[in-house]
């Protein structure tokens, strides 16, 4: 009776890392609100950078926990493609309000394409996307073959992908604002800074989950024995690839259509 009490209670166990990135999932509302609506660009960086420093923490703070105490179930990949569903929910919500707007705007939709959207450098932002697919699948491949190293490689390489994107994107966003194509402008920059921004926000969430994977890998905490975490990764940056697809031929090809 003695082991069956102890066996429940050894069952019930509490961490402080959801509650610490919970933090930090309210920290970034405010950082969003104090850069953008309160007009508080400073405050709203002091926020961001702490933001992603008690991400940082959080997340390998609970990594660390899960692979020292907790059991692999292996339900990650399914989990993460339940997740994927009501990604795709999302994304097709917006998908639909961009597609209304863009008829009942037909006629005056020429006036809204700013000249300094390039189709061409959507292009270049699928190919590095394409190309960081691809080093995933070798960093998977290369950790399930054994080779730690050659797989820290290449998810260093995704990370390094990612960034370019991140970095791209931001810098072409910096360019229209200056055209005058800001939210809000008209119709099909709200859509636009709405499509690319919700894309791009997942964009930096793979980079976290790629962050803490590179972390757990290099300790040796993710062993050939435990890969769900590693599984479930790579569907969702390969799922984040594939829906810029459909975010550039709805904002590049069918938007900046005249």
């Amino acid at each position: 009776m003695s082991e069956a009490i102890h066996h429940t209670h050894e069952e019930h166990e509490t961490s402080p890392w959801p509650l610490v990135v919970g933090i930090g999932v309210l920290l970034s509302a405010f950082a969003l609100l104090s850069g953008f609506a309160w007009q508080m660009p400073l405050l709203g960086l002091v926020l961001g950078g702490t933001t992603l420093a008690i991400f940082a923490i959080g997340l390998s703070g609970w990594a660390r926990e899960f692979f020292l105490t907790s059991h692999d179930e292996g339900l990650g990949p399914i989990a993460v493609s339940a997740f994927i569903v009501s990604e795709v929910i999302i994304f097709g919500s917006v998908f639909a309000a961009f597609w209304v707007g863009r008829v009942e705007n037909l006629q005056q939709w020429h006036t809204f394409v700013p000249e300094g959207l390039n189709l061409m450098f959507a292009v270049w932002l699928t190919l590095i996307l394409w190309a960081s697919s691809f080093s995933m699948l070798f960093a998977e491949r290369a950790f399930s073959q054994g080779d730690k190293s050659r797989s820290l490689k290449w998810l260093s390489i995704t990370f390094a992908l990612g960034v370019l994107f991140v970095a791209l994107h931001m810098n072409e966003w910096s360019h229209l604002w200056s055209e005058g194509f800001t939210p809000g402008a008209n119709f099909f920059a709200t859509s636009f800074y709405g499509l690319t921004g919700v894309h791009t926000s997942h964009v930096l969430v793979g980079l976290f989950i790629h962050a803490v994977l590179f972390y757990v890998i290099a300790t040796g905490l993710m062993t050939s024995e435990r890969t769900t975490f590693f599984k479930g990764a790579s569907l969702y940056w390969h799922f984040v690839d594939i829906m810029w697809l459909l975010v550039a031929g709805n904002a590049y090809v069918i938007g900046g259509a005249i």
